[in-house]
């Protein structure tokens, strides 16, 4: 039996992103090992609902010492040479750096890596890169170059991402294989009839700056003072990461009445009521919270920027909007509504452009050949 072994820093994840991945290689017969570092009783359960079999490893999500990092490398690969699996797919920063590694030491044939996007510190802030953010970068790209010489392929979300790497000399073109979005289930993410009658805009993701949460407030404030009665919804969880918006400010922004803030919840419910989705992110992968909004049927106003701009043609499902521009998009939020008919129509093309391209059984199929190990080439 061919044995697979996906590698993340995040255990919810499996679930969120790669659930119709894992039942597809189970369906193919496939054993599936699912490692991660901070497994729950409740997502070890949804896990081992999928078919995969949960397994626990040391590693830091976040925070950078690098003798730690090199040590979990070295104990993952241990583990590994007890798993024996014919392929891994590391995702997240950290595993692919060092799970990467790991994998190579361990003797695994065939060793895969998805960038899915390059956060807070290859995006920059409204004043570009500060000194510590430069350095850290760099620091950074050192250790991705050593990690990426270690896979077979390296998976990237975007174009974008992609030829900066390959500009960096991080890896050879060779080794660069493009995906695109990872994909919805379109059947569980059906259209459904945008509202119209009170326009609401809604707003997905991580509470970090570099989502672009300020600019969305701040354009909902603009917006608020020029239009009749309009809602903004803002979903999404604090977070520890060093971009991290506090739970006060937040707080501070709901308790005006400039957005309503509901945390961390099952999202496709909120959709149904939103008439709008908006995403003014400073730099992503392909936002998977996207990708469910166009196959909800919602027009779509986001930044462009990489894994962004893929999402959107421009006037035709959506606007894209230049980056740390609140004025610019309060501009686009008060073209829906001045002209609510865009609402629908815009709507409309969001589901066809999730059909032609986020469908995730497509996406999967593309991924699974690079899974089958005779796929695999030498590293060099």
């Amino acid at each position: 039996m061919l044995k697979f072994a996906l590698i993340t820093s995040h255990a919810p994840s499996l679930v969120h992103f790669r659930a119709p991945l894992i039942k597809n290689l189970r369906k193919r017969g496939v054993h599936v090992f699912a490692l991660a570092p901070n497994f729950d009783d409740k997502t070890r359960a949804r896990v081992q609902a999928l078919g995969a079999t949960p397994v626990d490893y040391s590693m830091s999500r976040t925070g950078m010492n690098p003798f730690r990092d090199f040590l979990n490398a070295w104990q993952l690969a241990r583990l590994l040479k007890r798993l024996q699996p014919d392929t891994v797919l590391n995702y997240f920063i950290k595993p692919v750096i060092f799970g990467s590694l790991a994998a190579r030491w361990a003797g695994v044939p065939c060793r895969l890596a998805m960038i899915e996007g390059l956060g807070f510190i290859f995006t920059p802030g409204p004043a570009g890169f500060s000194f510590k953010r430069r350095v850290l970068k760099r620091l950074v790209m050192l250790l991705y170059k050593l990690g990426l010489s270690c896979g077979n392929k390296i998976i990237f979300l975007n174009p974008d991402d992609r030829d900066e790497f390959i500009a960096a000399r991080l890896l050879p073109v060779s080794k660069a294989f493009l995906l695109g979005g990872i994909g919805v289930d379109l059947a569980k993410w059906p259209f459904v009839p945008p509202v119209s009658e009170l326009i609401t805009f809604l707003m997905v993701g991580r509470l970090l700056r570099e989502k672009g949460v300020e600019d969305y407030v701040n354009a909902a404030r603009m917006v608020k003072k020029m239009s009749p009665p309009v809602r903004f919804i803002l979903l999404g969880d604090l977070d520890d990461n060093p971009g991290a918006i506090k739970r006060s400010e937040v707080q501070a922004w709901n308790d005006e009445g400039i957005v309503e803030w509901y945390g961390h919840v099952p999202v496709q419910p909120w959709l149904a009521q939103a008439s709008v989705f908006v995403l003014p992110s400073y730099r992503e992968g392909v936002p998977v919270s996207t990708q469910e909004a166009l196959a909800t049927g919602r027009p779509v106003i986001t930044t462009n920027v990489p894994g962004c701009r893929q999402t959107v043609i421009d006037g035709v499902n959506g606007f894209l909007v230049p980056v740390h521009n609140a004025e610019y998009l309060a501009e686009k939020m008060m073209e829906f509504i001045r002209r609510p008919e865009l609402i629908s129509t815009m709507g409309l093309a969001s589901r066809q452009h999730a059909l032609e391209h986020y469908d995730v059984h497509k996406v999967n199929k593309r991924l699974i050949k690079l899974i089958l190990p005779k796929t695999c080439e030498p590293v060099t």
